[in-house]
């Protein structure tokens, strides 16, 4: 476990963030683009990849292929972020100026994880 701190910071973060799908789930299907089936099971394995995730990077035999589901998984997660512009109820009250700031910062969190590759 000679990797860098932030290297675990990260793992830290989707690893909470995935547990979080579980504590607060109704806080992540208010966000669930109307079109998507089964916003409780996405949810939920979204969750569960999140977590995955997050442990994966943490072992350097995981930390490639993790690398790569996070990048993947925040490029989905970008339908997320331009569902919630489209409307006030789809916004879940968050402040627009708020939303557009997400954008870029899915950039710049996979920037994060390639970083590692």
């Amino acid at each position: 476990m000679n990797s860098p701190w932030h290297l675990y910071a990260m793992a830290a973060m989707y690893v909470f963030a995935g547990i979080m799908h579980f504590v607060k789930p109704k806080m992540y299907m208010r966000i669930m683009p109307r079109y998507l089936p089964q916003h409780k099971l996405l949810v939920f394995l979204s969750g569960i990849a999140e977590i995955l995730l997050g442990i994966g990077l943490c072992f350097e035999a995981t930390r490639e292929l993790s690398v790569y589901g996070i990048i993947a998984m925040l490029a989905v997660f970008l339908l997320v972020h331009f569902y919630m512009l489209s409307g006030e109820k789809a916004s879940a009250g968050i402040p627009k100026w708020i939303l557009i700031l997400r954008i870029p910062l899915q950039f710049f969190l996979m920037y994060w994880a390639w970083f590692y590759l």
